[in-house]
């Protein structure tokens, strides 16, 4: 490619915009690559960058507006690569992914609405395979940490037993953190559409509702209610209500991969109860907690409550000690096909929706420009982090974004 600029950052005005522009701005500062600023308004673009600090103003703004297909046609083709925050993605990422698609430009967002990511993947897949465009979504904390997560452990595997781990398990052990007015959003609108359209709540049940069509079969459940011993670890645990969204990707990333992890490969992700009766206790909690909040999404009445008195308003995020004092914990374990076990845990800095979010998306946006060309299986297509990025955006997330990820061999003791 060679266009006008190498990576234009669309929605840099929002809450999360605005952070991934910080990130951005750090790592490349304005004169290391050709990037723009996008975004609706022109004066609260003006304001974003004016805060990114000295040398900023030569950074360019471009406006549009996500619903005109002719704005996001001139975006697509101006650019390289386009990094978008702007959601709820099915109310106003349909244009910029189908633009994106025609015009063989690289794209990744923060999304985590399975419903609009399979309509993107059904309606342009092939274009993009054709155009060279590589689509990637879920490039934020849904879900990079499980997917990545996945992939560096399976590497290890891989290199120790000469084979992949049959079966994985992913375990919230630990989270600080608030919940971000547009990831309520995106969480309510898929509510409604489930509560509408029984295609969506079967999709929505359907734990391989991410593969390619001819991959929808295997041994996978969902694990979005009740709690019990773990398999693995022998903890209790409870149902991790992001699980719906990253068990999907990581499932797609097996397939697109060939199969990388093996045609019988099994995966599930839990929030850590612990050992004992407390551990029990606390599983029962996330259990009736978790389930709970579905039901209360899942009616109409219930869900304006939510909405008005419970969830945060787009735009709204933590405060930047809020940010800085946030963290998260994973732990991964899986056994492979002879026995062997393999465990690891991976860490991220602040909080998981806003600050660690960013960096995350900001280096998966960095990655796709700096590689070229990208090939999903031949050509371009839509994609996860993992199948599309590998091991450069595994180098950039443990140097640039926070990451951290050591291995153990003995998963009975550390989970």
């Amino acid at each position: 490619m060679s266009r006008e600029y190498q990576l234009i950052l669309w929605g840099a005005t929002g809450f999360t915009g605005q952070l991934v522009a910080e990130h951005l701005f750090k790592r490349i500062g304005w004169d290391s690559m050709r990037w723009a600023l996008g975004g609706r308004s022109r004066e609260k673009l003006e304001h974003t960058r004016q805060q990114l600090g000295r040398g900023a103003g030569k950074i360019d703004l471009i406006t549009g507006d996500s619903t005109r297909p002719e704005d996001m046609r001139s975006l697509a083709e101006r650019a390289d690569v386009i990094v978008s925050t702007v959601g709820p993605y099915a109310r106003y990422g349909n244009e910029l992914v189908a633009a994106c698609a025609r015009a063989g430009t690289h794209y990744c967002d923060l999304t985590g609405e399975v419903p609009w990511m399979r309509r993107m993947i059904d309606a342009h897949h092939t274009t993009a395979r054709l155009s060279g465009a590589v689509i990637v979504h879920a490039c934020g904390f849904d879900s990079i940490p499980f997917d990545m997560g996945v992939w560096m452990l399976q590497n290890e595997a891989m290199k120790r037993f000469g084979q992949p781990l049959q079966r994985v398990h992913t375990y919230v052990r630990a989270m600080r953190g608030g919940l971000s007015g547009g990831t309520a959003a995106s969480m309510m609108d898929i509510a409604e559409e489930a509560s509408q359209s029984r295609r969506t709540a079967r999709l929505l049940r359907n734990p391989y509702a991410l593969n390619p069509h001819n991959t929808t079969d295997g041994e996978d459940r969902d694990n979005l209610f009740g709690f019990g011993r773990d398999e693995l670890i022998g903890d209790w645990v409870g149902p991790f209500f992001m699980a719906g969204v990253n068990t999907r990707i990581v499932r797609r990333t097996n397939a697109l991969t060939g199969y990388r992890y093996g045609r019988d490969f099994r995966y599930s992700e839990y929030l850590l109860g612990g050992d004992g009766f407390a551990g029990a206790a606390k599983a029962a909690a996330i259990s009736v907690g978790s389930t709970t909040m579905m039901l209360a999404a899942a009616f109409k009445p219930t869900r304006a409550l939510l909405r008005q008195f419970v969830l945060p308003k787009s735009g709204q995020g933590p405060n930047e000690t809020e940010r800085e004092a946030g963290f998260f914990r994973l732990y991964l374990a899986g056994i492979d096909r002879a026995g062997n076990s393999l465990g690891a845990t991976l860490t991220g800095e602040r909080d998981p929706g806003y600050g660690s979010t960013s960096r995350m998306l900001g280096e998966s946006a960095l990655s796709l420009a700096s590689r070229e060309p990208i090939r999903v299986n031949g050509g371009g297509g839509f994609s996860t982090p993992a199948a599309a990025l590998g091991a450069d955006l595994a180098q950039r997330l443990l140097r640039h974004a926070g990451l951290t990820f050591e291995v153990d061999t003995d998963i009975g003791e550390n989970g």
